[in-house]
């Protein structure tokens, strides 16, 4: 094994609060440059006009899908990786890789085709305006059309977390991110392409992205993981267990998406098409804040697994807690951040004559839902925790409760049964989300618990 290899592994396998930190951490700064061209987007676009933002935002769960199921298929090897690697078992780790990479572009590209003919109609249905409907139609349709990238790149990313290899998931994100940037100005105005030049864009530096990835994994092949497709053979005992964790959290992941549609139509029936760019432009900025909770989701899915693999009950216990102390302090300083900059922030959405009456809405949204990001850790991290130890369904659970049953009833329930509208909703995001990370915290410390009583039992 190459020292580059050795290193990552030793790190995986290692202490768990140095290994969440340092594998964490480039997650973050690469998630961040990820998430900041969607968030470039949203400035971009609002150049051109509220209709072309809520337009974006109005496609914006059907992207959220997309990347789900290519990241929950992701986590599934991931995970699988991650544990074959603590059980130091390198040909399986190798084999997973070859099951992610393959099963998940196949799956994800059917489905993701399979939305396409419905978007115009779907649109309709949400209620929104006509010009809306049809540049959300138009710049959806450029994504789906190359949603066999996104899925190649989400899931060569994931392997590479499964084996601790984060510096290089950043430089790809880093890669990809910048691109984008600047490809978006020349599409959409030199171009004079609008949406649908943003969408190209995109698309652009996501195949970029992808055919890097490619090129490392298997003509290059200097991962801890071998991958040679050329002789691959379908392995159904690794395909469950890809699938027992990864299924489990597309569908938790794709359940996000779904409620952010009935979101978005309960934002319209609360504010129309103005709620919608709201909505729209500041979840952007939630998008981008969330960030580093995000880098330590995927930490902690990867050195949990691990630890679950070497069945060390103290690192799996360690690894947890520790992880959603850091995430709590995290979500309080940026939520404070928020508050206090929310009107430059709002100001990045607002420059031009066409946008600039958005401003007093999003600087309320921004400003009621700063409470949404301490809640985050119990929840998220506790999913993690779950599917690094391969417990899917648990993650699956927990996620359905907190966005299908307890974010829509909240919303639904302070902004439209009670009448306080869109001030309703945003309050209704933030208490499913705090309510969800009480019940997620306690049932992830019952979980970690009964492994720490089995396994030192045994011992």
């Amino acid at each position: 094994m190459k020292e580059k290899h050795r290193k990552n592994v030793e790190i995986l396998t290692g202490d768990p609060k140095k290994a969440i930190i340092k594998i964490s951490v480039p997650i973050m700064i690469g998630g961040l440059f990820q998430t900041l061209y969607s968030f470039v987007d949203g400035i971009w676009v609002s150049g051109i006009g509220p209709d072309s933002l809520a337009a974006v935002g109005l496609f914006m769960p059907f992207m959220l899908i997309l990347t789900s199921i290519a990241m929950g298929l992701g986590v599934g090897g991931s995970s699988a990786i991650s544990r074959a690697i603590g059980a130091n078992d390198r040909a399986r780790a190798s084999n997973a890789a070859e099951h992610t990479l393959i099963a998940g572009t196949v799956i994800g590209s059917v489905i993701s085709f399979s939305i396409l003919p419905f978007l115009h109609t779907i649109f309709k249905i949400m209620g929104a305006g006509s010009n809306v409907t049809a540049l959300a139609t138009a710049y959806g349709t450029v994504i789906i059309a190359g949603s066999p990238m996104i899925f190649i790149s989400n899931l060569g990313s994931a392997i590479l977390r499964g084996e601790g290899d984060t510096k290089r998931a950043m430089y790809l994100m880093l890669i990809s991110s910048v691109l984008n940037m600047i490809l978006d100005p020349f599409f959409i105005f030199t171009l004079n392409m609008g949406v649908v030049g943003a969408a190209i864009a995109t698309m652009i530096s996501i195949s970029v992205n992808s055919i890097i990835i490619l090129h490392w994994l298997i003509h290059k092949r200097d991962t801890y993981v071998q991958m040679n497709l050329r002789y691959f053979h379908r392995n159904f005992a690794v395909l469950k267990e890809i699938f027992s964790v990864g299924l489990p959290s597309s569908l938790s992941q794709i359940s996000i998406s779904l409620t952010m549609i009935v979101l978005n139509t309960i934002v319209i029936m609360a504010g129309g098409d103005y709620g919608m760019a709201v909505f729209s432009s500041g979840w952007r900025v939630i998008m981008l804040a969330a960030v580093p909770m995000m880098g330590l989701a995927a930490a902690v899915t990867s050195v949990t697994g691990a630890a679950f693999g070497a069945r060390d009950a103290a690192k799996l216990k360690t690894a947890y807690y520790y992880s959603v102390k850091i995430g709590v302090i995290i979500g309080i300083v940026i939520g404070t951040l928020i508050w206090i900059f929310a009107p430059q922030l709002t100001y990045l959405f607002t420059y031009s004559e066409s946008s600039s009456s958005l401003a007093p809405g999003i600087i309320e949204f921004l400003r009621y839902i700063v409470l949404f990001f301490p809640g985050m850790a119990g929840g998220m991290l506790t999913s993690s925790m779950f599917r690094g130890i391969g417990k899917g369904m648990y993650s699956l659970a927990q996620n359905i409760m907190r966005t299908v049953v307890l974010q829509i009833l909240f919303t639904y329930t302070l902004g439209i049964l009670l009448g306080y509208g869109l001030v309703g909703i945003w309050i209704g995001i933030v208490t499913a989300n705090l309510t969800s990370a009480v019940i997620g915290l306690t049932w992830g410390s019952i979980v970690v618990r009964r492994y720490e009583k089995t396994w030192c039992g045994k011992n």
